[in-house]
């Protein structure tokens, strides 16, 4: 670097440098809006009030979010029992549908003599409720239409305020921040994949930095993007004051004490919205008293959420006739 600055260059005026390094980037994921609307036809079948693919994808939005299903599901598995015509994985699937989905589908597959043998489930991402009482088709994307026997697919559905073709979750309202929960997640992923990231402010008022010098500059910041980003820079200006070049970090600790925040207070919002006690979803407690008794809470849990899922999922019992799902007795109320 020169160490003199003649008479001509102090005399030219100083000219403001400012450069940003890397392109910009896209935080936010995208995800389909989520919006009731009215369930339109085509002729032949309804259309769900939302979009069944995004609810889908939104299923692993986050982790609380995919571990309540996943508890609830374990819970409705620890006390079914089996049926001939109903085995554990079709339950299985038929309950993660209508945790998931709002709606579960089960076919009844007939014997030779038409009787019902045995139940099917029908993926509800794919099945389609028909214009005509019993008529239903599944759609799966890649493969012909194809439309049930009449009568032959029961539908389980969580009703709706809005309409009563198709059932709606029950975790709706919780979306919102499982979705800002993800993009906090996201944004923090790509703040430190950026090498460089918002990274700092090089403000440099020394009077004895030349343009060849800034230039130097520049191009030594810019090469330590990506690989080789930890690699340290010297910078040396003769006769420089103190606080000639200053690094300005414009809310590093800001972003960190925001990323905790968020993190914590759409956990708290999706717990809610499951009505899942935090112990039974290792959540650690941020304080010494802990959360209290997890047997207790278990206990009070089941009988006020999964009790009432099993009473539902009975419904499919008065459809086909007989008493193919059944639970373990551990204090269910009786069926009236």
């Amino acid at each position: 670097m020169t160490d003199v600055v003649t008479a001509a260059e102090a005399a030219k005026p100083a000219r403001a440098r400012a450069f940003s390094l890397g392109d910009p980037e896209p935080v936010m994921s995208r995800r389909d809006f989520l919006e009731h609307i009215e369930c339109w036809h085509n002729g032949r079948y309804y259309e769900p009030p939302i979009s069944l693919a995004a609810l889908s994808r939104a299923a692993n939005i986050s982790p609380h979010h995919s571990s309540a299903f996943v508890v609830k599901l374990n819970k409705l598995l620890l006390d079914f029992e089996p049926h001939p015509m109903l085995d554990r994985l079709t339950f299985e699937g038929v309950a993660l549908d209508f945790l998931t989905l709002g709606n579960g589908y089960v076919e009844a597959v007939p014997n030779r003599l038409g009787q019902p043998m045995r139940l099917k489930r029908s993926l509800a991402k794919y099945t389609r409720r028909g214009l005509v009482d019993g008529e239903f088709f599944f759609l799966e994307a890649g493969r012909p239409e194809h439309a049930f026997a009449r009568e032959s697919v029961f539908q389980l559905m969580r009703p709706g305020l809005d309409q009563e073709i198709y059932g709606v979750p029950d975790y709706l309202s919780a979306l919102q921040s499982a979705m800002l929960n993800e993009d906090a997640v996201l944004f923090r992923r790509r703040y430190y994949r950026n090498g460089s990231h918002a990274g700092f402010i090089m403000y440099v008022t020394e009077a004895g930095l030349s343009e060849e010098d800034a230039d130097a500059i520049e191009e030594a910041l810019e090469k330590s993007k990506g690989i080789g980003n930890f690699r340290n820079l010297f910078l040396h200006i003769p006769n420089g004051k103190e606080k000639g070049v200053q690094l300005i970090h414009p809310g590093e600790a800001a972003a960190k004490d925001e990323f905790l925040g968020i993190k914590n207070t759409t956990r708290d919002d999706i717990l809610a919205a499951h009505r899942i006690p935090p112990q039974l979803m290792g959540v650690i407690p941020a304080n010494a008293g802990g959360f209290g008794d997890v047997e207790k809470a278990d206990e009070v849990f089941h009988r006020n959420e999964i009790v009432p899922l099993q009473m539902r999922m009975l419904a499919i019992n008065d459809w086909i006739g007989a008493e193919v799902v059944r639970f373990r007795d551990r204090g269910m109320p009786a069926a009236a």
